[in-house]
């Protein structure tokens, strides 16, 4: 990116960060922009109506086209709990995986912005869509694609996957990897509002080891990215050999925000196997925040210290089970998705493998206390081939029911939650690969849908029995469903400046 670019979208964002902040002290809000003023005031929001959802086809076999789907999840509508509209994407073996927005919150001081574009990443193929959601909101339509050759061409970057929008009216995309898979040509995407290559966001030398999640906090100055892994490593499917050799990251990339230059690597060690999802507190004045480490089975809480750097600390741990009947003696949760509520109250995230959802309190960030758990799946569920074994020898498996006569696949993957904080949603699919690897079932009968209430006053979670989407029996065949994002915005898309 030039300098002159460079220091001019810096220069906007934290005239953007002044005036909220002197608007905050006001008591009145900041313009009439995408999204809310605060997350206080996104709560209020009204109930979402639909969702978005990547569908899958890539992997499965069936040589069509990936497509986003549109759900009913209004109640009071006769097509709730349907799939009603779906937009096939233009190419063959895409990926498409998360999703982001053309403008959010971070761009309500803003008038001419419009939250319009729905940004979808393909992480295998690396072109992006954008899906024009104003046009029609239950049936979206292509707006523009970004083929992988032209970004690579200006960028020399690949394997495209989480999109927030910048207060700028840019947008800011993780790359995985180079063309061919190596983890160390990874970095940043930025794209102007329509979508125009702009360059690399990083500094030059300044990009990360490994790639995945992100999340920017302005006020703190401060961008943190996660680490997956190499792509050629994990697009085969999950080798253990592969975190022994390297190709699986533990790092956590500490950034100055907006200017791109890598102040701190924070090595999570052992404790942190592949930290994914990254959520700082929804309080743009917060300066602490949770990163789920998938392979390790633990949350880490990082924060800023007194000196101004950054530092980080386990607050849960899931137990590895012993198991028979497995590829290994030892079964961890794998942690792959996290959300914070936008009250900042409650953690919510995801064991794939256990099939366990679990709620946790967070008013003090660094206690975390469990008040919900339920499971929705996952391999040790009775009737699986798999048990545990407790230490007093005792073989045990979790009690996982069916909803509307459907038995549940998988485990527990991607969630979203209500701006109110009562709905969660979610999906069960990873990634193609790794859905062939540990549940070869979902290759051949989709994926689904389910909603849990979420108890916000005494804790507790409670699946909806009256919504079930079932992606066994689309159209064209059973897709594999992942990310979802509703038209107005959300807990995971919408950052506060």
């Amino acid at each position: 990116m030039a300098s002159s670019a460079l220091t001019e979208a810096t220069s906007t964002i934290q005239s953007l960060v002044t005036k909220v902040e002197e608007k905050s002290k006001s008591g009145c809000c900041v313009g009439v922009g995408p999204g809310y003023a605060s997350p206080k005031d996104a709560i209020s929001g009204p109930r979402e109506r639909l969702l978005y959802v990547t569908a899958v086809y890539t992997g499965t076999g069936r040589g069509k086209p990936d497509y986003l789907a549109t759900v009913d999840v209004d109640p009071e509508s006769p097509s709730y709990s349907k799939v009603v509209h779906r937009l096939p994407v233009t190419h063959l073996g895409d990926e498409l995986h998360h999703s982001g927005w053309n403008a959010c919150s971070s761009c309500h001081g803003d008038t001419s912005a419009q939250r319009r574009y729905l940004i979808l990443p393909s992480l295998v193929s690396g072109r992006i869509y954008a899906i024009d959601t104003a046009k029609d909101p239950r049936a979206p339509s292509l707006y523009k694609v970004v083929e992988p050759e032209t970004i690579y061409t200006k960028t020399g970057l690949a394997y495209p996957h989480t999109a927030h929008c910048l207060a700028t009216g840019d947008i800011l995309i993780s790359c995985l990897g180079d063309k061919d898979g190596n983890a160390e040509g990874c970095g940043f995407l930025l794209l102007d509002s329509d979508l125009n290559v702009k360059g690399r966001w990083e500094q030059p030398g300044h990009s990360p080891s490994f790639g995945y999640d992100y999340w920017y906090q302005p006020r703190h100055k401060t961008m943190i990215s996660s680490s997956w892994g190499a792509p050629a490593a994990f697009t085969k499917g999950f080798n253990p050999q592969h975190v022994s050799d390297g190709l699986y990251g533990r790092q956590l990339f500490v950034y100055s925000w907006p200017d791109g230059t890598l102040e701190q690597t924070i090595d999570l060690g052992n404790e942190g196997l592949i930290p994914l999802e990254v959520r700082f507190l929804h309080d743009p004045s917060k300066d602490t925040g949770f990163v789920g480490c998938a392979l390790s089975s633990n949350m880490v809480r990082f924060f800023k210290t007194s000196d101004g750097s950054w530092d980080h600390e386990v607050v849960i741990s899931v137990a590895s089970l012993k198991v028979k009947n497995w590829i290994l003696p030892e079964m961890p949760g794998l942690i792959t998705d996290i959300l914070i509520s936008l009250d900042d109250r409650f953690l919510y995230f995801v064991n794939w493998l256990h099939g366990d959802i679990r709620q946790y309190n967070i008013e003090n960030p660094a206690k975390p206390v469990l008040t919900g758990q339920l499971w929705v799946g996952g391999l040790i569920r009775k009737g699986s081939a798999v048990v545990v074994e407790k230490e007093d020898g005792q073989l045990w498996q979790s009690d996982v029911p069916d909803v509307q006569a459907k038995h549940l696949r998988g485990g527990p993957q991607m969630i979203q939650l209500s701006l109110d904080g009562k709905r969660l949603y979610l999906t069960n699919s990873l990634f193609s690969a790794w859905d062939h690897q540990f549940y070869p079932e979902m290759i051949d009968k989709g994926s689904h849908m389910l909603q849990i209430d979420c108890d916000t006053d005494k804790g507790g979670l409670v699946i909806n029995p009256n919504f079930f989407v079932d992606f066994e029996s689309e159209p064209e065949g059973p897709a594999l469903a992942h990310e979802m994002r509703y038209p107005g915005g959300d807990c995971t898309s919408d950052i506060w400046i």
